[in-house]
């Protein structure tokens, strides 16, 4: 297993009100199979969406200790890339135009390493999130990746396709609801769904890990004896979910579910001593887990 020291990418071009960051790209080997990891951009937060029902002054040691103040969050949004010879896989394809002026970045990371969206031939959804899925049309609202199967859970794409969860979700994510939907319906013909334990490519088998979204997936990459986790939204940053994975996160939709979820994958991870692949975790996303005081903190290769 090789993972190799990250390196930028600094993109030229239109630029948005404040600095554009460098594009990162991790890259992790097993076997035959390569992962990269490509920036969409990043988002920006209030503390609120991150924190939940947890106390400001809780949260406020354990946030300083990574150099993060208590107002806002920009946490990075990495789209793990899989190339094993035959096929060339996304997992998620970020937030498009749409969410954030300071995401939906991935075409430009594509184009830095010399792909282009027609030569995708996979794209695999860890959740229906604006900043997983909304990148998923062009701007005549064609899919972006006409050549690519599209794979999503089946718990998932039955929440988001649901015309009651647009009235069941909570107010502030009413548009995730009809974003979802409407983005799901235009790749319907492109479409499969898959359960928990399912190998839906050669080496690449899906997780249930649901409390983020009510079908969230995460997907083990398996390459002999090699492997790695890609855990998606399911640890989702990597301050408060390490140190505190027991505490309920804002960002899911089932706080306690995710707890739970988040608990289980950490022991995994740390325990197997298992690389792992985060979208919002920093310097590229890949890393592993190891156990530090009350819970666990998140490794990189400069770490």
């Amino acid at each position: 297993m090789t993972l190799t020291r990250r390196h930028f990418i600094t993109l030229t071009g239109a630029a948005l009100a404040t600095p554009q960051p460098g594009w990162a790209i991790s890259t992790l080997t097993l076997g035959e199979t390569r992962i990269d990891t490509l920036s969409d951009g990043n988002l920006v937060l209030p503390i609120s969406f991150t924190l939940g029902d947890t106390p400001v002054a809780d949260a406020a040691p354990i946030l300083a200790r990574h150099g993060l103040g208590t107002d806002q969050l920009q946490p990075p949004c990495n789209v793990t890339l899989l190339r094993d010879g035959a096929n060339t896989v996304l997992f998620d394809v970020g937030s498009g135009p749409d969410f954030m002026p300071s995401a939906g970045k991935l075409a430009d990371a594509l184009d830095a390493i010399g792909l282009t969206p027609g030569d995708i031939t996979h794209v695999v959804f860890t959740h229906a999130h604006p900043d997983h899925i909304w990148g998923l049309l062009d701007d005549f609202d064609d899919p972006m990746y006409p050549n690519a199967t599209h794979l999503i859970g089946k718990a998932e794409f039955d929440y988001w396709m649901d015309p009651a969860t647009v009235n069941s979700i909570s107010p502030g994510r009413t548009t995730f609801a009809v974003g979802a939907k409407r983005r799901l319906e235009a790749i319907e013909d492109l479409l499969a769904t898959f359960g928990d334990d399912t190998e839906i490519l050669p080496g690449v088998a899906s997780r249930a890990t649901f409390g983020h979204t009510p079908g969230h997936m995460s997907f083990h990459i398996r390459a002999g004896s090699q492997d790695a986790l890609i855990v998606g939204d399911a640890i989702v940053n990597h301050h408060l979910a390490f140190e505190r994975p027991g505490w309920r996160a804002g960002s899911d939709q089932d706080p306690d579910m995710g707890a739970e979820t988040r608990l289980r994958l950490l022991d995994q991870i740390a325990s197997d001593k298992m690389q792992m692949i985060g979208f919002h975790l920093p310097g590229g996303g890949i890393g592993r887990a190891e156990r530090a005081a009350e819970g666990y903190r998140f490794i990189t290769e400069d770490m």
